[in-house]
């Protein structure tokens, strides 16, 4: 009989677009469940990969005694379900499962790091923010940040001991799927039809941006980036392609950057997208100046597909993108290197042609998912192997 897995997120689309594909694969070797919030979501979610599925309800927000009721529940489920392996990502399911599987004495309690909100924070929040990632990876047995970057800042932080830590693979949590983010799959035709149902012009230059619409994402600076662009190029027919859901309650943008979206004809906001390939296939470069990261997917179906990409210096972004090979790496919160990284795109053939020359093979060679996979995988089995010779020795 396969060892039992739980995997856990916060909420559900971070199992389906994060993880996407991999608890599939390790149905192939663990009875594997899918354990979130959202239980409508989670359910079809687990339905469509067949999956066995546990409701949860967390949230993201700071919600101590929902926390603790959600701990009380999944301690339960880890009794019943004699639980080999608790693997958890993002914040809030990460203390939550990593508490109530160290009370339950799950043998193997694995998190992943892949971001860190407290980066960003001050003050009391920075301090609780602390704690709780302390307390998670005191209650974990492995973690596993998915950068070089977090790894370091971990220790710098000195959040956990050297000893817990370890990056699977070239890094990343989940990889990519090159033969799926791949831009010969879609034809010139297909890419000039979307151009014309979004009202853009064939020859106009799309900086494309896909993630959540939110300050921390650097979208304030971007809209300020992209409208003196516009001023230094006026005679350069230039669109601003937004992808995501804005967050209004937990991280909303400037009022005025609310506004320059809404009244300037050239920032297109698509809003959520399922599939956002085909919004890649039809752009020229991604600009991506967020304010932290654990190691974005968005870069990586980005290069994928064959595009540039503008990011900021920060970890995950800086090991991804190679400055001036396959993107270009700008300071974060600024504007002005910015504006002067989309001027150096707009107005450089060359430029732009040596580094979408490089994006997709640096992708292909350093980030297949199968990899990923694999190496996670191998984790696993190397962890129950050790733990089958300690209980007979």
């Amino acid at each position: 009989m396969n060892p039992k897995l739980v995997r856990i997120t916060t909420v559900p689309i971070s199992l389906e677009k994060l993880l996407e594909g991999q608890l599939s694969y390790m149905q192939n070797y663990f009875n594997v469940t899918a354990v979130s919030a959202d239980k409508d979501a989670l359910q079809k979610l687990g339905q469509h990969i067949n999956v066995p599925t546990y409701h949860i309800e967390m949230s993201r927000q700071i919600t101590p005694w929902k926390d603790l009721k959600a701990v009380f529940k999944l301690y339960q489920f880890f009794k019943m379900e004699q639980v080999s392996i608790v693997h958890t990502h993002t914040p809030k399911a990460g203390i939550v499962g990593m508490m109530a599987s160290y009370f339950a004495k799950v043998p193997l309690r694995l998190h992943t790091v892949a971001g860190l909100p407290l980066m960003e924070a001050k003050g009391a929040k920075r301090n609780l923010l602390n704690l709780v990632e302390k307390c998670t990876y005191k209650f974990a047995t492995k973690v596993y940040p998915n950068s070089k970057g977090l790894y370091d800042f971990i220790l710098s932080e000195k959040l956990t001991s050297q000893q817990k830590l370890q990056i699977i693979g070239n890094a990343s949590s989940n990889g990519i799927d090159t033969s799926h983010f791949d831009p010969n799959l879609f034809t010139i035709q297909q890419n000039l039809e979307l151009r014309t149902e979004l009202n853009i012009a064939t020859n106009s230059f799309v900086f494309i941006f896909v993630g959540r619409l939110v300050g921390d994402k650097g979208i304030n600076e971007l809209i300020e980036a992209y409208t003196q662009l516009r001023k230094a190029f006026p005679a350069k027919d230039t669109t601003l392609l937004l992808v995501g859901p804005f967050e209004h309650d937990l991280d909303p943008l400037q009022e005025s950057t609310l506004q320059a979206i809404d009244r300037n004809a050239s920032i297109i906001s698509v809003g959520y997208q399922q599939d956002v390939r085909p919004y890649f296939a039809m752009s020229d470069a991604l600009v991506f100046p967020s304010y932290r990261e654990g190691f974005p997917n968005v870069v990586m179906q980005a290069g994928a597909m064959g595009l540039p990409c503008i990011v900021t210096d920060i970890n995950g972004c800086n090991e991804i993108i190679e400055h001036k090979v396959n993107g270009i790496i700008i300071s974060s919160k600024d504007a002005v290197s910015l504006t002067a990284a989309m001027s150096q795109l707009l107005s450089s053939d060359p430029t732009m042609n040596l580094l979408s020359s490089n994006a997709r093979k640096m992708i292909v060679e350093r980030y297949e998912r199968r990899e990923v996979w694999e190496a996670l995988l191998q984790e696993y089995q190397s962890l129950l192997l050790q733990l089958d010779d300690q209980r007979h020795v």
